[in-house]
């Protein structure tokens, strides 16, 4: 049986758009995959707000549009097609030099029948703000497409420098109508439940710290101590680099790109041993006995990993109880050890010390 690189391991799923397909990638590597939506977005297709905003940037005609997502790009045409303005709006952007906060919007734009002058590598509004002072913008016309929240300090900085702004709000970030997977998912994270969180924009960032100041649950001690926070790119890093919480990214920011960053880091954080002659590794949920996977209960479990960590090393069954999911005596010890080396397969892998604890066997090449 060949097992997928993720076998064992539990990944959680902070996205709204493309869970779906998030999912199925690492399912499809062996995750065990939690889903908790942090944020949902909320069309303003029928806004009169973007409607308005729209109309203005056709009269403004701009000498400069700002796309800053693919999603929101696309939205946007979609609602002038709506009311009867799409062939416009595309009159008008043609006309101005379009300049993409990254490469996502710029699939957008080329399906638009329009092209990109420009395109930030780091997809951070700094990047491009920096690009615009540089040139100067002084007397020029800019319409912003906003993604997801007010730009504030981009659009003022813009105006200090002379630039008249108009701020296209295509959609906004909120948070979803049921919290309770969120909340759940911070309670998780802080117990230690959750190998991995993956997160595709700052405001599900944002909102996932939120959620979990909100239940007590200290997610930031478990990012640093070993929980895997694995983001798409530098931007939605940026509220996790401030808490000190270390990341991991892909070198090109894409979903596909985050999903192998996971396969590829989780596996090097398994703790891997020779042990009465068969190789283990300790993964999140499970152990692969010589490469197949033996799924553990959690008491089971965090027996395994206390012994793993000293292997060799006799750890008393006060310690031991110490490790259970919720503590207990030395019974419910020798009960989740015999349930671990029935999981093992062999009496041999796990060793009785003189009735005061145990200690895992380890082969003398190890």
């Amino acid at each position: 049986m060949t097992e997928g690189a993720l076998a064992g391991f539990t990944v959680a799923v902070t996205a709204e758009r493309r869970r779906s397909e998030m999912t199925a990638l690492l399912e499809r590597r062996g995750a065990r995959v939690v889903s908790a939506p942090a944020i949902t977005i909320v069309p303003l297709i029928d806004d009169d707000a973007l409607r308005a905003s729209t109309e203005a940037c056709i009269g403004l005609e701009p000498h400069i549009v700002v796309a800053t997502t693919g999603f929101g790009f696309r939205g946007w045409l979609e609602a002038a097609e709506g009311w009867g303005l799409g062939d416009t709006l595309r009159a008008s952007l043609n006309n101005a030099k379009i300049i993409a906060r990254g490469p996502k919007p710029c699939g957008a734009i080329r399906a638009a029948g329009l092209s990109e002058d420009w395109a930030a590598k780091t997809e951070g509004s700094e990047e491009v703000l920096e690009r615009l002072l540089h040139d100067g913008v002084t007397g020029r016309r800019i319409v912003v497409q906003e993604h997801g929240e007010p730009q504030v300090e981009f659009v003022e900085a813009l105006r200090s420098a002379g630039a008249a702004v108009v701020e296209v709000p295509v959609y906004r970030w909120a948070l979803p109508p049921d919290t309770a997977p969120i909340r759940r998912l911070t309670e998780q994270v802080a117990a230690g439940q959750i190998d991995a969180v993956t997160f595709t924009s700052a405001p599900a960032v944002k909102a996932f710290l939120q959620m979990a100041g909100e239940t007590g649950a200290d997610v930031v001690t478990a990012f640093q101590s070993g929980t895997l926070a694995a983001v798409v790119g530098p931007v939605t890093a940026a509220p996790l680099v401030a808490r000190d919480v270390p990341v991991v990214m892909p070198e090109r920011y894409r979903l596909g790109a985050l999903i192998k960053t996971v396969t590829d880091e989780l596996p090097l954080r398994a703790l891997r041993l020779q042990v009465a002659g068969t190789t283990l590794e300790v993964r999140g949920h499970a152990v692969l006995i010589d490469g197949v996977t033996h799924g553990l209960a959690p008491a089971a479990m965090a027996i395994l990993v206390s012994l793993a960590r000293r292997p060799g090393a006799v750890v008393s069954k006060e310690q031991l109880a110490a490790a259970l999911p919720r503590g207990n005596d030395g019974h419910a010890v020798d009960v989740a050890v015999a349930r671990l080396r029935a999981a093992l397969g062999s009496g041999k892998h796990i060793e009785t010390v003189i009735k005061r604890g145990y200690r895992l066997r380890v082969d003398e090449a190890a």
